[in-house]
């Protein structure tokens, strides 16, 4: 039985979202179990509207929650009766829960990965690594997505050999093609940081390094696993999401522009449909803490239920496929 403790009451939507998609999920998988944190009246009160097994549901009683606008290293210090800060707590001391999932504060879901669940040994940093979507229908992922702003050489090399794991292990690519996300393609582009990471990953014989990669060809689907500093990341994933969202909006104007345009879009309507649901976040879980020693998966804070279910599925996938044990070895052969 795999065990995922969901923070209820994280993210825009919460607690509605949480639930529904949790519950989802528990439906769907017979060897899953989830555990709630979050006020515990509330919870029972939102429960009463699902069917489910009841004996893989339960609920742990947390009154208090995280906000967004909150400093997080303070708000997980001193917020010890939060939804997050319980669900973590469970996650360390209680041996039976596996992973966690939160759509919550991201600097929260941050700092209490590494305050209160650590890293794997020797890993140098964690990194939040999310999913999105190609341009042929594939996925690819993301390495650091904004845990880590400074970083030096031999993170992102450890980045690489976490995120190539992850890519083999969770979505069954054989031998993941990762790039460098720099402003050329050209082997010595770049600044410091990227001129003294690319031979490392060039001669780093646990990944596919494929060379440098400009952020123009993130989408190609020439690429499994772009590694990157967790600014550049960061900036990276947002312009994609934002270009998406306003293409989505233009598309739509112009549908609903005129009688003839509108006649067109009912004859389009299928494959606009199937474009906007590949270009939806929520279709694509959220993003794994890789190299915390434990499983931790951060949805986008407006999440909606369907991402949440995405979400608990990809931490049940991850504990299911160990890809924690495999991380810890390459990573120890590695620095040896």
């Amino acid at each position: 039985m795999i065990k995922v403790v969901v923070d209820a009451f994280g993210g825009d939507k919460s607690p509605d979202v949480n639930v529904k998609g949790a519950v989802q999920a528990v439906n769907e998988i017979e060897d899953l179990h989830v555990v709630f944190t979050g006020d515990e009246n509330i919870l029972k009160e939102q429960l009463k509207s699902y069917t489910y097994d009841k004996e893989r549901v339960s609920i742990v009683h947390a009154p208090e929650v995280i906000g967004c606008d909150e400093q997080p290293t303070i708000a997980i210090k001193k917020k010890k009766d939060s939804s997050m800060c319980v669900a973590y707590d469970l996650l360390k001391n209680d041996e039976s829960v596996d992973a966690m999932v939160s759509i919550g504060s991201s600097g929260a879901i941050l700092a209490g990965g590494v305050l209160k669940i650590g890293r794997l040994k020797g890993v140098k940093r964690p990194a939040f690594c999310p999913i999105l979507p190609t341009m042929d229908g594939r996925v690819f992922a993301i390495c650091d997505s904004g845990s880590n702003v400074d970083c030096k050489a031999e993170y992102l090399n450890q980045f690489a050999i976490m995120g190539s794991i992850y890519m083999k292990k969770a979505f069954g690519v054989e031998n993941p093609r990762v790039a460098l996300l720099n402003l050329g393609v050209e082997s010595e582009k770049g600044d410091l940081l990227r001129k003294e990471v690319y031979p490392m990953l060039a001669e780093n014989k646990y990944i596919n390094f494929v060379g440098n990669m400009e952020s123009r060809d993130a989408l190609s689907g020439d690429y499994d696993l772009i590694v990157c500093d967790g600014f550049s990341g960061n900036v990276l994933i947002k312009s994609i999401e934002g270009t998406a969202m306003e293409l989505l909006k233009k598309i739509k104007k112009i549908f609903t522009k005129s009688f003839k345009n509108k006649m067109g879009a009912l004859l389009l309507k299928g494959d606009v449909m199937k474009l906007k649901s590949e270009m939806d976040y929520n279709n694509y879980g959220g993003a794994v803490l890789l190299g915390a020693s434990k499983t931790i998966i951060k949805g986008h804070g407006g999440s909606k239920w369907n991402a949440v279910y995405n979400c608990v599925k990809q931490a049940y996938k991850i504990e299911k496929t160990k890809i924690n044990e495999e991380i810890a070895k390459a990573i120890a052969e590695i620095e040896e």
